[in-house]
């Protein structure tokens, strides 16, 4: 739903777009969870995200997650 390796902030909206269509998907938005692939600066090379880039993208998640919801159920 976001990208840990960029110092990019997905905007909510675009979050809970990608939320819903991975809901539409499974077919059962209960089964979905939105959350981070394996953490942030976990790829060797790539050098480190700001820190207050990663608070921001967090940011995001969780307000994009909370429109998802809102629309799904």
């Amino acid at each position: 739903m976001i990208d840990t390796t960029t110092n990019y902030v997905e905007h909510p909206e675009v979050v809970a777009d990608r939320i819903e269509t991975a809901a539409k998907a499974v077919g059962d938005p209960r089964r979905v969870l939105a959350g981070t692939d394996c953490g942030f600066d976990s790829s060797t090379g790539y050098g480190l995200v700001a820190e207050e880039v990663v608070w921001e993208k967090l940011r995001a998640l969780s307000a994009g997650a909370a429109l998802a919801s809102a629309r799904l159920f």
